[in-house]
Protein backbone atom coordinates (compact mmCIF):
# COMPACT_ATOMS: atom_id res chain seq x y z
CA UNK A 1 0.00 0.00 0.00
CA UNK A 2 2.57 2.45 0.74
CA UNK A 3 4.56 1.61 -2.20
CA UNK A 4 1.44 1.83 -3.92
CA UNK A 5 0.97 5.81 -2.73
CA UNK A 6 4.03 6.77 -3.20
CA UNK A 7 4.13 6.41 -6.78
CA UNK A 8 1.25 7.68 -7.18
CA UNK A 9 2.33 10.75 -5.31
CA UNK A 10 5.78 10.60 -7.39
CA UNK A 11 3.71 10.74 -10.80
CA UNK A 12 1.45 13.63 -8.99
CA UNK A 13 4.47 15.38 -8.80
CA UNK A 14 5.97 14.84 -12.48
CA UNK A 15 2.41 15.76 -13.53
CA UNK A 16 2.53 19.06 -11.90
CA UNK A 17 5.94 19.87 -12.85
CA UNK A 18 5.28 18.71 -16.56
CA UNK A 19 1.85 20.95 -16.48
CA UNK A 20 3.76 23.89 -14.80
CA UNK A 21 6.61 24.02 -17.76
CA UNK A 22 4.26 23.75 -20.10
CA UNK A 23 2.21 26.73 -19.10
CA UNK A 24 5.51 28.92 -18.90
CA UNK A 25 6.71 27.71 -22.45
CA UNK A 26 3.13 28.76 -23.50
CA UNK A 27 2.97 32.53 -21.06
CA UNK A 28 4.42 35.26 -22.95
CA UNK A 29 6.41 37.72 -20.89
CA UNK A 30 5.76 36.28 -17.98
CA UNK A 31 8.66 36.30 -15.40
CA UNK A 32 9.45 33.45 -12.99
CA UNK A 33 12.69 32.57 -10.84
CA UNK A 34 15.04 30.14 -12.42
CA UNK A 35 17.57 30.54 -9.29
CA UNK A 36 17.05 31.42 -5.64
CA UNK A 37 18.42 35.09 -4.53
CA UNK A 38 21.79 35.19 -2.88
CA UNK A 39 23.61 32.55 -4.94
CA UNK A 40 25.73 35.28 -6.64
CA UNK A 41 27.81 38.38 -5.99
CA UNK A 42 25.92 41.27 -6.62
CA UNK A 43 28.36 42.16 -10.10
CA UNK A 44 26.16 38.67 -10.97
CA UNK A 45 26.50 39.97 -15.19
CA UNK A 46 27.11 38.31 -18.62
CA UNK A 47 24.80 35.16 -19.16
CA UNK A 48 26.09 32.78 -22.02
CA UNK A 49 25.44 29.23 -23.20
CA UNK A 50 28.26 27.11 -25.08
CA UNK A 51 27.22 25.17 -28.14
CA UNK A 52 26.25 22.19 -25.76
CA UNK A 53 23.29 24.51 -24.43
CA UNK A 54 25.38 25.03 -21.15
CA UNK A 55 24.73 27.97 -19.23
CA UNK A 56 27.36 30.13 -17.55
CA UNK A 57 27.03 33.46 -15.23
CA UNK A 58 29.72 35.34 -14.02
CA UNK A 59 30.86 36.00 -10.09
CA UNK A 60 28.95 32.70 -8.35
CA UNK A 61 29.02 33.05 -4.70
CA UNK A 62 31.79 35.68 -4.89
CA UNK A 63 33.31 38.39 -7.60
CA UNK A 64 36.61 36.65 -9.40
CA UNK A 65 34.19 33.52 -10.44
CA UNK A 66 32.14 31.78 -13.08
CA UNK A 67 29.27 29.31 -12.75
CA UNK A 68 27.59 26.75 -14.05
CA UNK A 69 23.65 27.54 -14.04
CA UNK A 70 21.47 23.71 -14.41
CA UNK A 71 18.39 23.91 -15.84
CA UNK A 72 16.68 23.10 -12.53
CA UNK A 73 18.31 26.27 -10.97
CA UNK A 74 20.83 25.03 -9.09
CA UNK A 75 24.33 26.60 -9.42
CA UNK A 76 28.31 24.87 -9.05
CA UNK A 77 31.44 26.75 -9.51
CA UNK A 78 32.55 26.17 -13.25
CA UNK A 79 36.21 28.33 -12.93
CA UNK A 80 38.12 30.52 -10.25
CA UNK A 81 39.78 33.15 -12.38
CA UNK A 82 43.22 34.49 -11.71
CA UNK A 83 44.14 37.07 -8.94
CA UNK A 84 43.27 40.43 -9.77
CA UNK A 85 40.69 39.87 -12.52
CA UNK A 86 36.53 39.89 -12.43
CA UNK A 87 34.42 39.16 -15.11
CA UNK A 88 31.52 41.43 -16.63
CA UNK A 89 30.69 39.51 -19.82
CA UNK A 90 30.70 36.35 -21.61
CA UNK A 91 31.12 35.35 -25.41
CA UNK A 92 32.24 32.17 -27.04
CA UNK A 93 34.48 32.00 -30.07
CA UNK A 94 34.26 29.48 -33.05
CA UNK A 95 36.61 27.15 -30.78
CA UNK A 96 34.24 26.87 -28.43
CA UNK A 97 36.83 28.82 -25.98
CA UNK A 98 35.20 31.33 -23.46
CA UNK A 99 35.91 34.74 -23.65
CA UNK A 100 35.35 37.04 -20.67
CA UNK A 101 36.03 40.94 -20.52
CA UNK A 102 37.74 41.61 -17.06
CA UNK A 103 37.04 44.13 -15.95
CA UNK A 104 39.44 45.03 -12.97
CA UNK A 105 42.20 43.06 -14.68
CA UNK A 106 41.79 45.23 -17.73
CA UNK A 107 41.92 42.23 -20.01
CA UNK A 108 39.79 39.97 -22.36
CA UNK A 109 40.46 36.51 -20.66
CA UNK A 110 39.97 32.84 -22.69
CA UNK A 111 38.58 29.70 -21.08
CA UNK A 112 39.85 26.94 -22.45
CA UNK A 113 36.74 24.79 -22.07
CA UNK A 114 38.15 21.28 -21.78
CA UNK A 115 41.13 21.85 -19.59
CA UNK A 116 39.59 24.58 -18.23
CA UNK A 117 43.04 26.95 -18.34
CA UNK A 118 43.04 30.42 -18.39
CA UNK A 119 45.12 32.96 -20.78
CA UNK A 120 45.05 36.48 -21.54
CA UNK A 121 43.66 37.02 -25.01
CA UNK A 122 44.30 40.86 -24.98
CA UNK A 123 45.70 43.56 -22.57
CA UNK A 124 45.87 47.25 -23.41
CA UNK A 125 46.94 49.56 -21.40
CA UNK A 126 44.56 52.03 -23.10
CA UNK A 127 41.54 49.91 -21.73
CA UNK A 128 39.45 51.74 -18.94
CA UNK A 129 37.63 48.74 -18.24
CA UNK A 130 36.34 46.27 -20.61
CA UNK A 131 32.69 46.05 -19.86
CA UNK A 132 30.62 44.27 -22.37
CA UNK A 133 31.56 42.23 -25.26
CA UNK A 134 29.58 40.73 -28.15
CA UNK A 135 31.59 38.86 -31.37
CA UNK A 136 31.15 38.96 -34.86
CA UNK A 137 30.28 35.89 -37.22
CA UNK A 138 34.02 36.92 -38.59
CA UNK A 139 35.22 36.07 -34.78
CA UNK A 140 35.94 40.02 -34.12
CA UNK A 141 34.83 41.30 -30.71
CA UNK A 142 33.31 44.34 -30.11
CA UNK A 143 34.39 46.00 -26.42
CA UNK A 144 32.21 48.63 -24.30
CA UNK A 145 35.35 50.28 -22.47
CA UNK A 146 33.92 52.88 -19.56
CA UNK A 147 34.84 54.94 -17.31
CA UNK A 148 32.46 55.50 -14.88
CA UNK A 149 34.20 58.29 -12.81
CA UNK A 150 34.90 60.37 -15.75
CA UNK A 151 31.22 59.62 -17.30
CA UNK A 152 32.87 59.10 -20.83
CA UNK A 153 33.63 55.28 -22.87
CA UNK A 154 35.38 54.40 -25.83
CA UNK A 155 34.69 50.96 -28.14
CA UNK A 156 36.99 48.95 -29.21
CA UNK A 157 37.20 45.86 -32.17
CA UNK A 158 39.58 43.16 -30.99
CA UNK A 159 41.07 40.91 -33.63
CA UNK A 160 41.07 37.16 -33.49
CA UNK A 161 45.07 37.51 -33.00
CA UNK A 162 44.08 39.51 -29.83
CA UNK A 163 45.68 42.88 -31.19
CA UNK A 164 42.96 45.53 -29.99
CA UNK A 165 41.94 48.78 -32.59
CA UNK A 166 40.17 51.95 -31.00
CA UNK A 167 37.48 52.55 -33.03
CA UNK A 168 36.20 55.85 -30.81
CA UNK A 169 36.70 57.46 -27.71
CA UNK A 170 34.24 59.85 -28.31
CA UNK A 171 31.69 58.14 -26.42
CA UNK A 172 29.72 58.24 -22.96
CA UNK A 173 29.46 55.67 -20.08
CA UNK A 174 29.71 52.79 -22.98
CA UNK A 175 27.75 50.09 -21.45
CA UNK A 176 25.45 47.18 -23.15
CA UNK A 177 27.24 46.63 -26.70
CA UNK A 178 25.61 44.08 -29.41
CA UNK A 179 25.30 43.20 -32.82
CA UNK A 180 22.68 42.84 -35.55
CA UNK A 181 21.86 39.79 -36.61
CA UNK A 182 23.72 40.46 -39.83
CA UNK A 183 26.46 41.55 -38.13
CA UNK A 184 25.52 45.17 -40.15
CA UNK A 185 24.38 47.40 -37.05
CA UNK A 186 26.35 47.88 -33.61
CA UNK A 187 24.14 48.74 -30.86
CA UNK A 188 25.72 50.98 -27.92
CA UNK A 189 24.19 52.39 -25.21
CA UNK A 190 25.80 55.16 -22.25
CA UNK A 191 24.11 54.01 -19.05
CA UNK A 192 24.81 57.86 -17.26
CA UNK A 193 23.56 59.21 -20.28
CA UNK A 194 20.42 56.85 -21.14
CA UNK A 195 21.47 56.69 -24.92
CA UNK A 196 21.46 53.91 -27.40
CA UNK A 197 23.68 54.42 -30.30
CA UNK A 198 23.43 52.72 -33.80
CA UNK A 199 26.58 52.71 -35.77
CA UNK A 200 27.19 51.30 -39.44
CA UNK A 201 30.07 48.18 -39.50
CA UNK A 202 32.19 47.37 -42.68
CA UNK A 203 33.66 44.25 -43.96
CA UNK A 204 36.40 44.85 -41.81
CA UNK A 205 34.63 45.41 -38.89
CA UNK A 206 35.30 49.62 -38.88
CA UNK A 207 32.46 51.68 -37.66
CA UNK A 208 30.85 54.55 -39.16
CA UNK A 209 27.29 57.03 -39.50
CA UNK A 210 26.78 57.32 -35.78
CA UNK A 211 23.19 58.09 -34.60
CA UNK A 212 21.02 58.44 -31.60
CA UNK A 213 18.98 55.43 -31.89
CA UNK A 214 16.86 55.46 -29.19
CA UNK A 215 16.64 57.65 -25.72
CA UNK A 216 15.33 56.81 -22.22
CA UNK A 217 14.39 60.07 -19.83
CA UNK A 218 15.26 58.24 -16.88
CA UNK A 219 17.12 55.09 -15.01
CA UNK A 220 19.97 53.31 -16.20
CA UNK A 221 21.27 50.56 -18.65
CA UNK A 222 22.88 47.65 -18.81
CA UNK A 223 23.10 44.24 -21.26
CA UNK A 224 21.68 44.03 -24.52
CA UNK A 225 20.63 41.83 -26.87
CA UNK A 226 18.78 41.62 -30.28
CA UNK A 227 16.13 38.64 -31.33
CA UNK A 228 16.22 37.18 -34.63
CA UNK A 229 14.30 39.94 -36.09
CA UNK A 230 16.26 42.64 -34.84
CA UNK A 231 14.31 43.65 -31.87
CA UNK A 232 16.73 45.22 -29.16
CA UNK A 233 16.43 44.13 -25.77
CA UNK A 234 17.77 46.39 -23.38
CA UNK A 235 17.88 45.89 -19.31
CA UNK A 236 16.88 48.66 -17.64
CA UNK A 237 18.87 48.63 -14.57
CA UNK A 238 16.63 50.64 -11.87
CA UNK A 239 14.10 50.34 -13.29
CA UNK A 240 13.72 46.41 -13.01
CA UNK A 241 12.54 45.96 -17.08
CA UNK A 242 13.19 44.59 -20.31
CA UNK A 243 12.62 47.36 -23.14
CA UNK A 244 12.10 46.23 -26.23
CA UNK A 245 12.92 48.03 -28.94
CA UNK A 246 12.47 47.65 -32.59
CA UNK A 247 14.63 48.08 -35.45
CA UNK A 248 12.99 51.39 -36.49
CA UNK A 249 14.02 52.41 -32.99
CA UNK A 250 10.12 52.56 -31.62
CA UNK A 251 9.35 50.98 -28.01
CA UNK A 252 7.66 47.82 -28.48
CA UNK A 253 6.93 46.72 -24.86
CA UNK A 254 8.61 46.86 -21.31
CA UNK A 255 8.64 43.46 -19.48
CA UNK A 256 8.64 44.06 -15.66
CA UNK A 257 10.69 41.98 -13.69
CA UNK A 258 10.71 41.05 -9.83
CA UNK A 259 13.91 42.62 -9.23
CA UNK A 260 14.79 45.94 -10.01
CA UNK A 261 18.84 45.98 -11.05
CA UNK A 262 18.58 43.31 -14.00
CA UNK A 263 22.15 43.45 -15.54
CA UNK A 264 22.11 41.38 -18.87
CA UNK A 265 20.28 38.89 -21.01
CA UNK A 266 20.47 35.52 -22.83
CA UNK A 267 18.38 33.86 -25.13
CA UNK A 268 18.19 30.29 -24.55
CA UNK A 269 16.03 27.41 -24.43
CA UNK A 270 15.09 24.75 -27.23
CA UNK A 271 13.52 27.85 -29.41
CA UNK A 272 15.61 29.99 -28.34
CA UNK A 273 12.80 31.96 -27.07
CA UNK A 274 13.62 32.30 -22.90
CA UNK A 275 15.27 35.08 -22.13
CA UNK A 276 17.58 34.60 -19.35
CA UNK A 277 18.55 37.87 -16.74
CA UNK A 278 20.60 38.48 -14.17
CA UNK A 279 19.46 40.65 -11.13
CA UNK A 280 21.79 42.44 -9.24
CA UNK A 281 19.69 42.82 -5.80
CA UNK A 282 18.85 39.60 -5.88
CA UNK A 283 21.91 38.14 -6.85
CA UNK A 284 20.00 35.47 -8.62
CA UNK A 285 18.34 35.11 -11.92
CA UNK A 286 14.82 35.68 -13.23
CA UNK A 287 13.33 34.27 -17.05
CA UNK A 288 10.77 34.79 -19.47
CA UNK A 289 9.24 33.95 -22.35
CA UNK A 290 9.79 35.92 -25.71
CA UNK A 291 7.42 35.37 -29.17
CA UNK A 292 10.51 35.56 -31.28
CA UNK A 293 13.81 33.56 -30.89
CA UNK A 294 16.75 35.33 -30.23
CA UNK A 295 19.90 35.52 -32.73
CA UNK A 296 22.51 33.19 -32.34
CA UNK A 297 25.37 34.41 -30.13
Amino acid sequence: MRLTISISLLLLSLSLLAQKNDDFLNSKYQTRDLTAENLFSENIEGPNFDKQGNLYVVNFQKDGTIGLVHPDGSVELFVNLPEGSTANAIQFDAGGNMLLADFTGHNILRVNMNTKEITVFCHNDQFNQPNDICISKKGQIFASDPSWKASTGKIWRIERDGKAALLTDDMGTTNGIELSPDDKILYVNESVQHNIWAFDVDAQGNISNKRLFFKFDDFGMDGMKCDRDGNLYVCRHGKGTVAIVSPAGKLVREVTLKGKKVSNIVFGGKDGKTCYLTLQDRKGMEMFRSEIPGKKQ
